[in-house]
């Protein structure tokens, strides 16, 4: 993968490249950034060029002869190159035996299918594609030991050994702890990339031993750019879309999607605002009973999506439009309910909805977490 196939993110490559060309490139980098920023398109074209693939101005790390080139491209194209290994969250299926100890190989065909579909994704079409239902992904500790393993093997190309690890905060803590003994002392040339969204959950002794690298959220044109280059969309289109996506290719992709998620979103939060202000607690228990029944993951993504509308139906009151971010369709609802959204409670129900967050992130029982939020809700819109 060249690195014009990443959206935007030129500043944060040419960090990358600077430590290469000085000579300075550590054995472990923290790629941090919000999700859809492109932190994993980043990590593909940083190891795709360590591995040898020629990018787009002709340049490669290594001087292999034209063959070897080749190889390494072809095997890239197919995420299959013999020194690149990738690290990832996975689920235990049910009726998997207790002796059996997850890694990420077992389930290395469906990761393989989701990188084929492009470096952009997230952690639902993850989970989706691993059947997990209810369950929520993690690296557990035999990972680190299948890592260990791997990395101890020579180089079959006889450069660098590149390992991705998507995710890592998502190790358990036997698992943290054995792969920091693996960063203190790594084989030679290995390089690991972990592609980060919440870095404070990582251990201070993993952070303390890589190089941080802050992978911004994307420019609002660059987005705008890739929508009208790479979908076709219509310069009015992509404007909207892109100043919507605030600075996330995923989210942008979303909203070009006739079935996508922020569209069942957008009506469960109608939904949920109607019965609140009829006071239908009837239906409202119900509309609980509903939304408690999707994944966690995808609870914990309502509720921000569900955050940032009541922050736009807020600004939508100051009639400036340039400090709002909607779709059209997200507009329309807001003409008339954005009024009920003021300074007496946006603070109250944006607290509400984190706490929410932080409780099903706690696995608290999913029907009283969005019941309680829903009675909440009531009261609050009735404060002027």
């Amino acid at each position: 993968m060249k690195f014009n196939e990443v959206i935007g993110q030129e500043e944060a490559w040419q960090r990358l490249m600077l430590m290469v060309d000085e000579g300075r490139l550590p054995h472990a980098l923290l790629l941090c950034g919000p999700m859809g920023c492109g932190k994993m398109a980043l990590a593909l074209a940083f190891a795709s060029y360590l591995l040898g693939e020629r990018q787009e101005d002709g340049s490669q790390l290594q001087s292999y002869n034209s063959q070897l080139t080749s190889n390494a491209e072809a095997m890239l194209k197919k995420w299959q190159h013999p020194d690149l290994h990738f690290s990832y969250p996975v689920i235990k299926p049910k009726g998997t035996s207790a002796e059996h100890k997850m890694v990420s190989d077992d389930f290395s065909k469906e990761w393989n299918g989701l990188l084929m579909q492009g470096p952009y994704f997230t952690m639902d079409q993850w989970l989706q594609l691993m059947r997990a239902e209810n369950q929520q992904a993690v690296i557990y500790e035999a990972e680190s030991d299948e890592l260990n393993r791997k990395l101890s093997l020579k180089s079959s190309m006889g450069g660098y050994k590149v390992c991705i690890i998507w995710l890592p905060e998502r190790m358990n803590l036997a698992c943290a702890n054995k792969l920091l003994k693996l960063i203190e002392e790594p084989p030679a040339l290995t390089v690991f990339l972990m592609v980060c969204e919440e870095p404070e959950r990582l251990l201070e002794t993993i952070i303390s031993r890589t190089q941080r690298v802050d992978v911004k959220k994307i420019d609002t044109a660059a987005i705008e750019q890739a929508l009208t280059e790479r979908r076709g969309i219509d310069a009015e289109m992509a404007h909207r879309l892109a100043r919507v996506a605030n600075g996330s290719w995923t989210k942008a992709l979303e909203s070009l999607n006739a079935d996508s998620e922020n569209r069942l979103f957008l009506d469960m939060f109608i939904m949920l605002m109607r019965l609140a202000y009829q006071r239908n607690v009837k239906e409202l228990k119900r509309w609980s009973e509903t939304v408690a029944g999707y994944g966690r993951e995808k609870q914990r993504r309502m509720l921000t999506y569900f955050l940032r509308l009541i922050r736009e139906n807020f600004m939508y009151n100051f009639h400036q439009n340039e400090l709002c971010y909607m779709t059209q369709e997200e507009e329309n609802f807001a003409r008339n309910f954005a009024r009920f959204i003021n300074e007496a409670n946006v603070i109250g129900i944006s607290e509400l909805m984190q706490r929410a967050i932080r409780d099903i992130g706690q696995n608290a029982n999913p029907k009283i977490v969005f019941f309680d939020m829903a009675l909440n809700i009531i009261v609050l819109l009735l404060q002027k």
